[in-house]
């Protein structure tokens, strides 16, 4: 299983100093807390796609490629790669040329975003999402997996015998979990090309994530693509930690209060009873992980968001120690032992190279 973090790239007021770092502090501090994720012992680090303030994460390849040259063992990944609104032909280059930056440690997350006016800022409707996702989807995948393409669709001009640059690292290309938080079109997308789906539970109660789990898995499995059991599951979530549970609520508070996101809204005690929001010492956020196991299932990927809402970045570090040297050492070890055999391991370049590479009667053995 794999444990990471993610980052939407928020600049936001802190709100016990009112101070507001810039967005080059903003965009160094992300690159200091991916580096401190590989430190600790992490295996991900993802970051958002966002157009708008006050969001600085405009060009994930870029900040991804950059840190394919200052790391050496995290996967690099993207918590939402807009692929209503990006082009599916630069998509597939711009992975395709991360991967070969990274020596395979690449993956991407598609998802339509949260931000309506983007849709005119690229040249699309919005109540073409759902179908520009299904399409432009379809498009990437053929373009990284056949080397000459001949494509006419609905929402972007056509190809004529196109072949997308650079081809794939070992003819693999980036592993693509599909993210969605309430839509199940895009659960079934996932299931049909029996990719990975990334539910970021942040915000829903946990029966609402398990439905939308449990329609992925069934259908994963009606696809022809393994039992439910083996589908690819990956949940997001959100943690403050501190020694003392007490210290965390009380540090935590006015954070929560005034987020962008939740702020002023439903109170933290609320809020953490009805959503997977865990504030408290390591011992409950590895309890309260280890729950999220009753409704997802047996899953691949675990994600924590720890730098939103004005946290300044030395409290974002020392939330990374707490996580490498208290909270997922012990996760690591109690989901090992909970997962039943059969159910696969997180996704990596290197697996799927030597999986594509068995023979079918090896593929069988294995």
């Amino acid at each position: 299983m794999q444990f990471g973090i993610f980052t939407v790239g928020d600049v936001t007021a802190d709100p016990t100093t009112g101070r507001v770092p810039g967005e080059h502090e903003r965009i160094k501090a992300m690159l200091a807390i991916a580096q401190k994720a590989e430190e600790v012992g992490l295996d991900v680090f993802a970051t958002g796609e966002h157009h708008n303030p006050p969001f600085v994460p405009s060009s994930p390849t870029t900040m991804l490629g950059y840190l394919a040259a200052r790391t050496e063992r995290l996967i690099l990944s993207t918590s939402t790669t807009l692929i209503t609104t990006n082009d599916p032909v630069k998509i597939a280059e711009d992975f395709a040329m991360l991967q070969h930056l990274a020596d395979g440690r690449v993956d991407l997350m598609t998802g339509r975003g949260n931000t309506g006016p983007v849709y005119p800022w690229f040249g699309k409707d919005i109540r073409d999402g759902i179908d520009l996702a299904i399409e432009n989807y379809a498009l990437l995948r053929r373009l990284w997996d056949e080397d000459t393409v001949t494509w006419n669709g609905k929402f972007r001009t056509p190809l004529q015998a196109f072949t997308s640059t650079p081809r794939p690292l070992d003819n693999t290309p980036p592993f693509v979990w599909h993210g969605s938080i309430r839509s199940p079109e895009i659960a079934e997308q996932a299931a049909y090309y029996g990719d990975g789906f990334f539910h970021n539970n942040i915000f829903w109660p946990p029966s609402h994530t398990g439905q939308m789990i449990d329609l992925y898995r069934q259908r994963y499995a009606h696809y022809g693509h393994g039992t439910p059991e083996q589908a690819i599951v990956g949940l997001g979530g959100q943690v403050f930690i501190r020694p003392n549970s007490q210290d965390a609520v009380r540090e935590f508070r006015p954070y929560f209060d005034n987020a962008p996101v939740y702020g002023h809204g439903p109170s933290l005690e609320e809020f953490t009873s009805q959503t997977p929001l865990t504030v408290g010492s390591p011992q409950q956020v590895i309890e309260r992980t280890l729950s999220f196991r009753d409704y997802a299932g047996d899953y691949q990927r675990q994600l924590f968001l720890v730098d939103h809402a004005g946290l300044p970045l030395k409290t974002v570090l020392e939330q990374l120690d707490l996580l490498g040297e208290e909270v997922v050492p012990v996760l690591r070890k109690e989901f090992a032992n909970l997962r039943p055999a059969g159910v696969p391991d997180a996704p990596t370049h290197q697996a799927r190279v030597a999986a594509a590479r068995r023979t079918p009667q090896q593929e069988t053995q294995a």
